[in-house]
């Protein structure tokens, strides 16, 4: 098997990652540092960043319900609290006995759904944009939406970055104090893109939350609470991603 592949497999990282990774002199296989193109086979030791490496384990994806002020990046040395930190023992919890890694992001001032997992190939799949999978998010923003604010939000608004594609828009409860609590679903993934549809119409994001991916609905998990995904999700989710 391909060293990458066997990396991936592991939950390391996806495959294209673990090629940089094997570039970078990180992994050494029977105590040798790796090249790209190595193979590997049943019984040699492969250690990356001096940790055993173990293949073939069970894919394992959750849902995580993200607080506010934790950052998705798997990068290392981030003094910030990062999504991983609740499964790898780093805050206390007890950990977990797999090498995680969040798939997609959601922003550091977001709440809400986002998906963990040790499998490097499905994240790769599940972040690809060509999929479009829906997103709903609940928000709390400034000021009463006018018919015009609607009619742009779900038409598409013109960013720096290009035109968004049509959104669904409900409007739960138009406060007495001048905010507007309402559910937007787009398809798309550009940075901080919901916050700044609605700065786009003069409106502020007071507060924000993933409610949904595609068929995944958060549910009664809590901020910081998390669960494993059954089988059935599982496959129903790689389904949408073929």
């Amino acid at each position: 098997m391909r060293l990458q592949k066997y990396l991936a497999d592991a939950g390391i990282a996806s495959r294209r990652k673990c090629e940089e990774l094997i570039a970078a002199g990180r992994v050494t296989v029977n105590g040798s540092v790796a090249s790209i193109g190595c193979t590997v086979e049943e019984g040699d030791e492969v250690l990356f960043d001096g940790r055993p490496v173990r293949s073939g384990g069970a894919r394992v994806i959750i849902m995580f319900n993200k607080p506010k002020n934790v950052i998705c990046s798997n990068a290392e040395g981030e003094d910030r609290v990062k999504v991983t930190d609740f499964f790898d023992g780093t805050l206390g919890y007890p950990p977990l006995p797999h090498r995680l890694y969040t798939v997609g992001r959601l922003d550091y001032d977001s709440e809400g759904l986002i998906l963990v997992t040790n499998d490097g190939d499905a994240a790769n799949r599940l972040m690809h944009p060509r999929y479009g999978t829906e997103k709903t998010y609940r928000v709390l923003c400034s000021g009463w939406l006018t018919p015009e604010d609607k009619r742009r939000l779900r038409g598409g608004i013109e960013l720096e970055d290009g035109m968004t594609s049509p959104a669904s828009l409900r409007i739960l409860h138009e406060r007495q104090d001048g905010k507007t609590e309402l559910l937007l679903t787009i398809h798309e993934g550009k940075n901080r893109q919901v916050r700044r549809m609605l700065a786009a119409t003069g409106h502020e994001t007071l507060r924000l939350v993933r409610t949904r991916i595609g068929s995944l609905e958060l549910g009664g998990l809590k901020p910081g609470q998390w669960r494993y995904l059954t089988g059935e999700e599982i496959e129903a989710l790689m389904k949408q991603h073929e």
